[in-house]
């Protein structure tokens, strides 16, 4: 033992975790050559190992869904699509003929070939994806090599410490014996994080130099224990007792945290004045929606609905999405969830939706604007829906709406959807028409078209982008990303009057709505609906029951000329402090 290191990764899964560690990392089939004149065989048995590839996998997806997780099962669902994927197998097929290959080398380079692929894109989503291509073309190289996939891995309770973690690994893993989850690569967006999270598993991923350090670099001794933080991203080796102390009180703090904001899930987010905020909760899959509505949020503001549509050959039908839209406005009870219309362009590329090149798909043809092309595609989801709404309370906004005529673009379609329904005799009830406002003309232009709609969400994160010039995605341009600034305010004040003179309802739905000062101002504004991430629904519930809305207003109205935002965060964490 060396002492204490510590070492900086990414968070991943919410939890503390210590205590001894075990390197996990299954053996990788080795490839090789054959004779041209059993290439024949050789891709029959490639073809065959990919068939029981694909029926182990669908087996897992019914295993992770019997055990609760109905939407990280779709994830082993959509990997065995890809095991019978034609264009991973045909490749793999053509290096057996072409190169002599044997059927491991083939699909493991067919895989790696197409994971990097997906690794240079821009979108952290699908390049997160790249890992799964991977794991699947291995699994049908260990099936050609009979190695099996229920050898032993973890044999006691240990923090799981890898290079990565497959998806199908992390489900398979025996989760009685993971304390946590420690990775030198991966991404809070890959899928191994997402089941972490859905198992409850304290993670963090992308830790460099986590094996060696482990293994004691230099001579040293291997760690005896490891720890981790998965909030904060913090990893640490061998800790001290004063460390292990902190560590554990942190461990005893986030379960009494957890326990405390489930007892206030049930108050209301009223001012100390009597003026009622409704929360509201951004979900990206159904089975965030139970999880959300314990926390209290009294219905949903955005569905994010493009988990749907992706990693997958071919568009989701119209009867998966109103499965899964229904599984969510079901577990509301009556309270509204909003859906959001497919949210895709050039910068979130889709198999079987090829796009032309665009030098900025952020300002091209993205979301809503998909459908002078595509219209199959919002029609069937808009019939989904309608279909879902038999279920509950559904409201439904498209993305990306610029002016009058895209509101009547959306509510063409609709009626559209709504004759194909009624024509073909299937069930479906009503549901409220939206638009978000991401773009600053979709504000400026509001009262043209806000008293065709019966409700308008903003969206800070793109109208800040679109607002002040600035890449989301390049650090470099920190100073502007504050939704706080007042050119944003100013045009946030003017949906409020604008809606108010239509009588349509206005939330916020990005994530400014999540943060419990930049909610303060959004109240002092006139925002009476906030839409977030189910996490952030106790301190922002708690920072409006603190404040007086009067005051809100007040500081509201005067942070409309201050000079950054800055100086308007500065106005409003005052407040909050005071609270």
């Amino acid at each position: 033992m060396t002492g204490e290191r510590r070492l900086a990764g990414v968070a991943a899964a919410p939890g503390v975790a210590r205590g001894p560690w075990a390197h996990v990392r299954r053996d990788r089939p080795v490839g090789g050559r054959i004779a041209a004149g059993d290439a024949p065989a050789e891709e029959q048995r490639l073809r065959d190992a990919s068939n029981a590839a694909a029926d182990a996998l669908m087996a897992l997806s019914e295993q992770v869904e019997a055990a609760g997780h109905a939407d990280e099962a779709a994830i082993f669902m959509a990997h065995a699509t890809l095991a019978w994927d034609p264009a991973l197998i045909e490749t793999a097929v053509a290096r057996i003929h072409e190169r002599g290959e044997d059927g491991i080398a083939a699909i493991v380079a067919a895989g790696a070939d197409a994971a990097a692929g997906l690794a240079a894109l821009d979108d952290e989503l699908l390049a997160a994806r790249a890992p799964d291509v991977v794991d699947v073309a291995e699994r049908i190289a260990r099936v050609l090599a009979g190695i099996p996939e229920e050898a032993d891995l973890l044999p006691g309770r240990a923090i799981v410490a890898a290079e990565d973690l497959s998806p199908s690994l992390t489900a398979t893993l025996p989760r009685e014996h993971m304390l946590g989850i420690a990775l030198e690569a991966g991404s809070p967006t890959a899928h191994a994080a997402i089941l972490a999270r859905a198992y409850g598993i304290p993670a963090v991923v992308g830790v460099p130099g986590l094996l060696a350090a482990l293994a004691g670099p230099g001579g040293e001794s291997p760690a005896a224990e490891l720890a981790l933080d998965g909030s904060t991203g913090e990893v640490v080796l061998d800790p001290s007792g004063a460390t292990a102390a902190d560590l554990d009180g942190r461990a005893s703090r986030l379960a009494e945290a957890r326990s405390h904001d489930l007892e206030e899930a049930s108050l209301s987010a009223a001012t100390r004045d009597g003026v009622e905020v409704t929360l509201l909760a951004n979900i990206g899959t159904p089975a965030e929606a139970a999880p959300a509505r314990a926390l209290g949020a009294r219905g949903v503001g955005l569905f994010r609905t493009e988990f749907l549509f992706l990693e997958r050959a071919a568009p989701p039908t119209e009867s998966e999405q109103a499965a899964a839209y229904a599984e969510a406005v079901s577990a509301f009870g009556g309270d509204p969830v909003t859906i959001r219309l497919l949210d895709i362009g050039g910068d979130k590329p889709i198999p079987y939706l090829p796009m032309p090149h665009e030098d900025n798909p952020f300002l091209g043809v993205r979301a809503l604007r998909l459908a002078l092309d595509r219209p199959d595609l919002f029609l069937t989801q808009l019939r989904a829906c309608h279909r879902a709404a038999l279920s509950g309370r559904v409201k439904v906004m498209a993305p990306m709406v610029a002016d009058a005529g895209d509101a009547a673009l959306l509510l063409d379609l609709d009626r559209q959807a709504l004759e194909g329904l009624a024509l073909d005799g299937v069930a479906h009830g009503p549901v409220e028409l939206g638009v978000m406002l991401e773009i600053p003309s979709a504000i400026l232009a509001a009262d043209a078209y806000f008293g065709s709609i019966a409700f308008a969400s903003l969206g800070t994160n793109d109208l800040t982008q679109y607002t002040l010039a600035v890449d989301r995605g390049n650090p470099s341009l920190e100073r502007y990303r504050d939704a706080l600034h007042p050119a944003v305010l100013r045009l946030i004040a003017m949906a409020v009057e604008s809606a108010d003179r239509a009588g349509t309802a206005l939330s916020v739905c990005g994530e400014m709505a999540g943060d419990p000062v930049a909610a303060l101002a959004l109240v002092g504004l006139g925002v009476r609906q906030l839409s977030m991430g189910a996490a952030s629904l106790p301190a922002v519930r708690r920072a409006i029951r603190g404040a007086h809305a009067g005051a809100l207003a007040a500081e509201g109205r005067a942070a409309l000329s201050d000079p950054s935002a800055a100086a308007v965060r500065a106005r409003f964490a005052r407040l909050a402090a005071a609270c």
